[in-house]
């Protein structure tokens, strides 16, 4: 059990030492940003444009760290692991804030940080903290990249991307390609979400939103997707309250649609938690059917329950199970759609949770692919013949991806991959963008910067008659 390590100087208070706590928390502890963040948000009863400036410095600082750090290290002796935890996430937390954001004058970040140090340690804290910051001002934010770096290593300082990262795609997509990928994961993620047309339509909830002031368009990529802007958390809102709409990811939206779910169906979710794609298929079949939705944690299980509640779809049914022992659990053949959203390194979604690209291993992506052929092994025997499985990711390795479908089919000649069955409304867009070629193979790789949403993969695949 990891050791909680706790911040010297009380509970936190305001934007800047909320922000300053996560990002102590995640360094130390491994705790999930985004957990993190919410808890000490509510536990700091921020108000919402404090609440902003919170996020805005934790995710901010954790994105950059290469880069800061590299602009650091001149500049304290010993930087960073001579420098205590907490007063390193002061730093880092501000050099972004001075470097990255303009809404605060710079001398009102240098006071609030001296001010948080003193507070925190002692005065000889707070003349490191000032001095270090003023010399900053002083004498310019960015430090002179080294002469002689390499492509990956420019891009890996430029963008803050660990090298080993930054060196593996540039092997798989190319220097322009890896470049505009990094620089999309420091992006700021859109705000979306998926319209429940079983109480609404697209159009209504545009129309609402655009009367509250809400900028929102329709996603080019989901049929039922929206794009909001200049919107707090939607899962404060009315139109997520009242089961109008769930937020989602455009990519993720995917998922259900390509899966192509019927009326009268029966489904099955392996990995369902926290039931998002589980209620995305229940409402593509018309609440009418039966799917099955296992996550392995009970706690998560109670997720999907929720989400089905609040949207209020019956046809879903919940259990709890090791995925690599459904096939022992579930009667063999017994579905029209499985679908297979797999554990994954998760590295198509360092947008939203940027922690993952200082976490993650190239070792991590090997045990990954491992289990993720273990899970495939064991669910297609509850494919219906004729019947579909789709797998899908929130990463971009091949290994992970494209190649375990490859050589699952090798292991598995009853499934062949199905490019005439993804539904044309979803592969309308990829082909005009550019993204699905021709011909369509059945399995797809989307990256992060195409469109603005998540890294995902899915496949289709069909298994066959008899």
């Amino acid at each position: 059990m990891t050791k909680t390590i706790r911040l010297p100087g009380g509970k936190p208070q305001g934007a800047r030492e909320v922000a300053m706590s996560v990002l102590h928390n995640v360094e130390t502890r491994g705790a999930y940003s985004g957990l993190e963040l919410n808890q000490a948000i509510q536990a700091a009863e921020l108000s919402r444009p404090d609440a902003a400036l919170a996020t805005e410095l934790a995710y901010g600082t954790i994105q950059r760290l290469n880069t800061i750090d590299h602009a650091l290290q001149s500049r304290v002796k010993g930087w960073p692991k001579k420098i205590e935890p907490w007063v390193r996430a002061l730093l880092r937390m501000s050099y972004y804030q001075l470097r990255w954001l303009t809404r605060v004058p710079a001398h009102a970040v240098v006071d609030e940080a001296v001010g948080i140090a003193k507070k925190r340690g002692h005065a000889g804290i707070g003349g490191l903290v000032n001095g270090v910051l003023r010399a900053v001002l002083r004498e310019g934010f960015a430090a002179p990249l080294p002469e002689g770096l390499s492509p990956a290593e420019r891009i890996a300082l430029e963008h803050s991307h660990p090298l080993w990262l930054v060196d593996r795609w540039l092997a798989e997509f190319g220097e322009a390609a890896a470049e505009r990928m990094c620089a999309a994961n420091n992006e700021p993620p859109h705000v979306s979400a998926r319209i429940n047309p079983l109480k609404t339509t697209r159009e209504r909830v545009l129309a609402e939103m655009a009367d509250a002031g809400i900028e929102a368009a329709p996603s080019r990529l989901a049929p039922e997707g929206i794009i909001a802007a200049r919107t707090g958390n939607l899962v404060h809102s009315e139109w997520y309250k009242q089961g109008s709409l769930t937020v989602q990811d455009e990519s993720s939206m995917l998922v259900a649609s390509v899966a192509d779910p019927r009326p009268g169906m029966r489904v099955l979710d392996c990995c369902a938690a926290p039931g998002g794609k589980t209620t995305h298929l229940a409402e593509k079949m018309r609440d009418e059917g039966t799917i099955v939705a296992n996550d392995v944690h009970p706690h998560k299980e109670a997720l999907i329950k929720q989400q089905a509640e609040r949207l209020n779809l019956a046809a879903i049914r919940t259990m709890t199970a090791d995925a690599l022992e459904l096939d022992g659990k579930l009667a063999p053949e017994s579905f029209d759609v499985v679908l297979l959203d797999a554990p994954c390194s998760g590295l198509g979604v360092i947008r939203r949770k940027p922690e993952i690209k200082w976490n993650k291993s190239a070792a991590d992506i090997g045990s990954l692919s491992e289990l993720q052929s273990r899970l495939l092994d064991g669910v297609q025997a509850l494919v219906k013949p004729g019947g579909t499985l789709v797998y899908s990711t929130c990463t971009i390795a091949p290994e992970e991806n494209e190649n375990a479908v490859r050589l699952f089919l090798q292991r598995h000649p009853a499934f062949s991959l199905d490019p005439e069955g993804w539904p044309a409304e979803t592969l309308g867009p990829l082909r005009e963008a550019g993204v699905a070629a021709e011909p369509f193979a059945g399995m797809l790789q989307l990256l992060p910067d195409m469109f603005g949403s998540d890294g995902f993969f899915i496949a289709r695949l069909r298994k066959q008659n008899g």
